[in-house]
């Protein structure tokens, strides 16, 4: 991990800029692009929507205690924003390369890097039944799989079936979504 440098600006709806302020917003590509936010480029009259969207503070005043919220916008940032969709992604491999051979054991590994703890019966239930639905899905709809995949800057691990990895990318999507991840409550 690289400490210090120059700003970078990571993933931003396209034409924002030019619509508040005229200015073209040029996306940062390679390591730049996924650097940790506290090296995210600024523009108070457009900050980054994520960021906002996550209660980040205004920079206009000091803020002592963070707000935490829990919105709708929240919700669809995590479940569609391509940084979102990507770092699903990412896991999902992670979950199907070290998380050993069964589905349970890749939901459990993937589930405890998020959440760090095992997830209870009830939710590796529901995690490995929607599995199964978005396989389904995504068994007869080859072209959404590839979509999907498609998403962000950074390759696929092709040696991953697409159906599979888009499925374990839409689990990974919706452990990522849960409140507790969001909030570290």
């Amino acid at each position: 991990m690289k400490i210090g440098g120059p700003s970078v600006r990571p993933y931003q709806p396209e034409g924002l800029w030019a619509e508040l302020s005229g200015q073209k917003y040029e996306q940062s590509h390679g390591e730049g692009l996924y650097r940790r936010s506290l090296y995210t480029f600024w523009k108070r009259t457009a900050p980054p929507p994520t960021m906002v969207n996550f209660d980040a503070a205004a920079r206009e005043i000091c803020i002592v205690r963070e707000t935490r919220t829990n919105t709708p916008l929240q919700a669809l940032d995590l479940m569609n924003d391509v940084q979102f969709v990507e770092t699903a992604r990412k896991l999902a491999e992670r979950m199907m390369r070290e998380g050993g051979a069964t589905p349970e054991s890749r939901i459990a590994y993937g589930f405890r890097l998020v959440m760090a703890r095992f997830p209870r019966d009830t939710e590796a239930a529901r995690l490995a039944q929607a599995l199964n639905s978005f396989r389904d899905r995504l068994k007869t709809n080859p072209s959404t799989a590839e979509k999907l995949l498609e998403e962000g800057e950074s390759p696929r691990d092709l040696s991953l079936a697409a159906d599979d990895l888009a499925a374990y990318s839409m689990v990974a999507s919706l452990i990522l979504n849960l409140d507790e991840a969001v909030t570290n409550e």
